[in-house]
């Protein structure tokens, strides 16, 4: 009789709160392994943006609140001084102006561009994949690269452009070197180099749209033009608001074509905004100046961006 009762004492149920304890041990247990692995497999990718992103940047707000001498070590704090300097530039507001300029061409243009070329390779026709290829081999070709082919059709002597227009009788123009026809140059190139990721992306939200819906529409006698822009562009909306984004913010961070091409000039008619840092920074050691000039470019793409999405978003049909 008392072995039995030991045996029942010994295989005794546990209590509700020893489960929900033991529960809860476990449950942080859990947890505590779930964070180690996540520090684990996030650690490298966080110490790269401490290293590369973070420190950088909170390095170049540092700097902007002070002077600099010629190998970027502070000497005066300045506060707002510096902000205040460049505000006050007429050459850096002329370089405002002609970054604002740059951007909204190359953005509209290329948007542009994409919507046509993505919907004409849509068309289902011969040859059209060997098009497609064409459209988005932009891609493939280097800054470097693309700077040279464009300064050779640009080329005021040898140039294809000048070359066509001798042909028709027309006027030569120097479109690399014309303080007036420089930016047109460098928006052109800038817009070939972009437009085969726009035709790309745009081109794939082509290909998801249901055929039914535009056989409907065709049943009702509704023309191509209407079609395009009441069906077609809302249902690609979304992908267009992306690419949207990604060309509005890389055309602010234009730097190779417009350093191969015209080095800012003539006239400083395409010192856009980051080339005018690298000037600061690297050609005349103002290392203060270039700090705040970056945090101002930061400010600036960050509204706007900001403003894409509190009112093109709207627009959009998810």
């Amino acid at each position: 009789m008392d072995e039995s009762k030991n045996i029942i004492h010994e295989t005794r149920i546990p209590t509700l709160a020893e489960n929900t304890g033991l529960f809860k041990k476990t449950k942080m247990r859990a947890q505590r392994t779930n964070q180690r692995y996540a520090l684990l497999f996030l650690g490298p990718s966080i110490l790269l943006l401490a290293v590369f992103i973070f420190y950088p940047m909170l390095k170049t707000i540092y700097l902007s609140l002070f002077l600099t001498n010629g190998s970027g070590h502070n000497t005066v704090f300045a506060g707002l001084g510096n902000y205040a300097a460049l505000l006050s530039s007429p050459g850096y507001l002329a370089s405002l102006m002609s970054t604002l300029i740059y951007v909204v061409g190359v953005w509209a243009l290329t948007l542009a561009l994409g919507l046509i070329l993505a919907n004409a390779a849509s068309v289902k026709v011969r040859a059209s994949s060997f098009f497609r290829t064409i459209f988005s081999s932009t891609m493939g070709v280097s800054i470097s690269v693309s700077a040279i082919f464009w300064l050779f059709i640009f080329n005021p002597s040898i140039g294809i452009l000048n070359q066509i227009a001798a042909f028709l009788h027309l006027p030569l123009l120097n479109w690399a070197t014309d303080p007036n026809l420089a930016m047109i140059s460098v928006i052109i190139s800038t817009v070939w180099m972009n437009l085969g990721f726009a035709f790309l992306v745009l081109f794939s939200a082509f290909q998801s749209l249901p055929l039914s819906l535009y056989e409907e529409t065709a049943i009702e006698g509704v023309g191509p033009v209407y079609r395009f822009f009441h069906v077609t562009i809302p249902l690609i909306s979304p992908t267009l608001f992306f690419v949207s984004i990604i060309t509005f913010i890389e055309a602010f961070k234009s730097f190779g074509l417009i350093d191969l091409m015209t080095a800012g000039g003539p006239n400083n008619a395409t010192n856009l905004l980051v080339y005018h840092i690298y000037q600061n920074a690297f050609l005349n050691g103002n290392y203060s100046q270039a700090s705040a000039e970056s945090v101002i470019l930061t400010i600036i793409i960050a509204l706007l961006t900001f403003l894409q999405f509190r009112y093109l978003e709207r627009k959009v049909s998810y």
